[in-house]
């Protein structure tokens, strides 16, 4: 009987966790792909690129909901069941309240490596994709480098502007300002301009105007009635280096061993797969680490928060109060929980202090059930 009942609030809670992160994580992804827009607009990049890129950044956000939804679905169907009284029929069944604890402790802890799956490998993962994605995709839609009227820099190192379009899809007064090494430049102007669509690479056909260049401090200057101008040299903003927080798990952590031990020969290896293996950026490299691995452990702590609505019963005077208390209790968990990047730093001992913090409130949060627990039973 007993496992008939856990297995019914497990089913009820978990039933409503997966609704509650799966329907707020699309919410928030709808926001972000409109942000997403501008790979399109501003870039001229592919539909198709936009689609995968939106849809790959999709386990970030799931990974960043999952303790909110994790914490308000187990909160809340505890307490749902206790305002129903369906609470005091477990204990009537002879189910002993720290039997109930452990056992969703329990699933915390399976719960949790869900977590770290998904931070740690899946994350990842999908971050590199969608940005690798970006980085070798083309400018299917070239015509969106040019603005009517507006200068356009989303182009490295180039900017371009045109008055106006005709209905033939020539460009009229065409300013292209090329930067090229320190302060060498190249400024273009053309009466007109078109793209040229039967290549591989976009060309911009350029008619009467007039090429300005300065190299080394020697300034040139000529007129010609056609030129060309290839833009296929030329990337996009988009950083072509990979991030910290794209490369793989066990990549960083061979990083920050490396690092912390000071082996040059082990670093140099290293840094063949993640280029910004430095010294320099040993903080940003524990703090993602930190982040994967360090962050979910707040996970248990979150259960035994939401299961301190067991301790009371509603019949209380002071219930409701006891569970805003408990709500914002979980709420401050999870907020510190994220701020705690902010102090990870280069020393190791003051970093693993940090990671023990989850430990230490579990111990804590299991002692106050022991004590409290007892006291019930004695009165």
């Amino acid at each position: 009987m007993k496992k008939i009942i856990f297995r019914k609030f497990l089913y009820d809670c978990l039933i409503f966790f997966i609704i509650a992160l799966i329907s707020s994580s699309i919410i928030v992804w709808v926001f972000q792909a409109v942000n997403y827009l501008d790979l399109v607009i501003d870039d001229g990049r592919n539909y198709s690129v936009y689609w995968y890129y939106t849809l790959l950044n999709f386990p970030k956000i799931l990974s960043k909901i999952y303790p909110f939804a994790f914490f308000f679905s187990f909160s809340y169907v505890i307490a749902k069941y206790e305002l129903n009284n369906e609470l005091i029929i477990f204990w009537n069944f002879g189910v002993n309240k720290m039997n109930f604890i452990n056992f969703f402790f329990i699933i915390s802890i399976i719960l949790l490596f869900i977590q770290i799956s998904l931070t740690a490998f899946v994350v990842p993962s999908s971050q590199n994709l969608a940005k690798s994605l970006v980085r070798v995709s083309e400018y299917n839609f070239v015509d969106n480098f040019i603005k009517i009227k507006k200068f356009n820099a989303s182009v490295h190192e180039l900017t371009i502007y045109t008055e106006d379009k005709d209905s033939e899809g020539n460009y009229n007064n065409i300013y292209i300002k090329k930067k090229n090494n320190n302060d060498d430049f190249q400024i273009i102007y053309a009466k007109k301009g078109i793209f040229k669509k039967n290549r591989k690479d976009p060309v911009l056909e350029l008619f009467d105007g007039e090429n300005t260049s300065l190299s080394n401090g020697k300034l040139t200057n000529f007129s010609f009635s056609k030129s060309e101008f290839n833009l296929n040299p030329y990337s996009t903003n988009t950083i072509l280096v990979k991030k910290t927080q794209e490369h793989k798990t066990n990549e960083l952590i061979r990083c920050a061993i490396g690092l912390v031990n000071k082996d040059i020969k082990n670093i140099k290896i290293i840094k063949e797969k993640v280029r910004n293996c430095e010294f320099k950026n040993l903080d940003n490299i524990l703090a993602e680490l930190h982040k994967r691995l360090g962050i979910p452990l707040y996970l248990p702590a979150l259960m035994l928060t939401a299961l301190l609505l067991i301790i009371n019963s509603k019949e209380k005077i002071n219930f409701s109060k006891f569970r805003l208390i408990t709500f914002l209790i979980g709420f401050f968990i999870i907020i510190f929980s994220e701020s705690t990047l902010r102090f990870i730093d280069d020393s190791i001992k003051f970093n693993i202090f940090i990671v023990s913090i989850p430990v230490i409130s579990i111990i804590m949060f299991y002692f106050y059930f022991l004590i409290k627990l007892k006291t019930q039973l004695v009165k």
